[in-house]
């Protein structure tokens, strides 16, 4: 390597070295300063932000504050979206519209868009890109672009206690009760009942609790002796007793088990 060369690299491996380091600070100060928390200016548009909120920073698009209160210990993650009304600065009349509980966590791309009544129970926990809306377009006039008609709007309820999983879509006029889970990629309409597991699309209740006989179908909390006795076979026998594993959990999974994880 010609000496020149040589220098030079020496000198670009320190440079950006530091230049790395430099954008990463940057980027957390910036992250840490664009947050909205009840101590900073942005917390005095919203109609309540409690205490230990945070808004994480790049956010999505929020507007309708004045209408959107958002319960202690809320965690938004960043690129999320809570809206209430069609665009910034609409009257929306004296009550809320989209009410979020106490110690919720709404995962990073989440959107929450309401018009009329969303309502969002205490403890409540979404995956990353799950959208929430109280309003859908309607097609009723065959002549006219859907994009054109006046929508239709109807309340959502999303109980205490909720999980909803990565990309769910909870559509106008869901009610989920208590401690519902939702699965992944869900579409949800209409009423679940407490402690359900509801998943599909359109979604429908796949488990649900009841207090004399646990939960329907029941959950298979451990593993069978021989599938146990494969897993130490895999840990023993590296990628060999992982492939046996494997098919020995084929075939213990029952057909109609096997067909609703599928």
């Amino acid at each position: 390597m010609p000496p020149k060369t040589s220098i030079k690299h020496r000198l670009a491996v320190p440079v950006r070295r530091g230049l790395h380091r430099a954008v990463h600070r940057g980027w957390e100060w910036i992250q840490r300063h664009g947050e909205i928390t009840p101590e900073t200016p942005g917390r005095r548009r919203f109609a309540h932000l409690g205490e230990g909120v945070c808004i994480g920073f790049p956010v999505g698009a929020v507007y309708g504050e004045p209408w959107i209160s958002i319960g202690a210990h809320t965690l938004v993650g960043t690129h999320c979206t809570i809206s209430a009304g069609f665009v910034p600065g609409l009257d929306l009349g004296p009550d809320l519209v989209v009410r979020i509980g106490r110690g919720c966590s709404l995962g990073r791309g989440t959107h929450i868009v309401g018009h009329q009544s969303i309502e969002i129970g205490d403890d409540v926990f979404t995956g990353p890109n799950v959208y929430i809306t109280d309003q859908n377009h309607s097609y009723s006039d065959p002549e006219t672009p859907i994009g054109r008609q006046w929508p239709e709007n109807n309340p959502v309820v999303i109980g205490d206690g909720c999980w909803i999983g990565t990309g769910a879509v909870i559509l106008p006029g869901t009610r989920l009760g208590r401690n519902v889970a939702v699965a992944g990629g869900a579409v949800v309409r209409g009423e679940f009942p407490d402690h359900s597991v509801v998943g599909g699309v359109p979604a429908k209740v796949l488990r649900s609790y009841d207090a004399e006989r646990g939960w329907q179908p029941p959950l298979r909390n451990d593993l069978p002796a021989d599938l146990k006795a494969l897993a130490g076979l895999a840990a023993e026998d590296g990628l060999n007793g992982v492939q046996r594993l494997q098919d020995g959990l084929g075939e213990a999974i029952p057909d109609g088990l096997r067909e609703e994880a599928g």
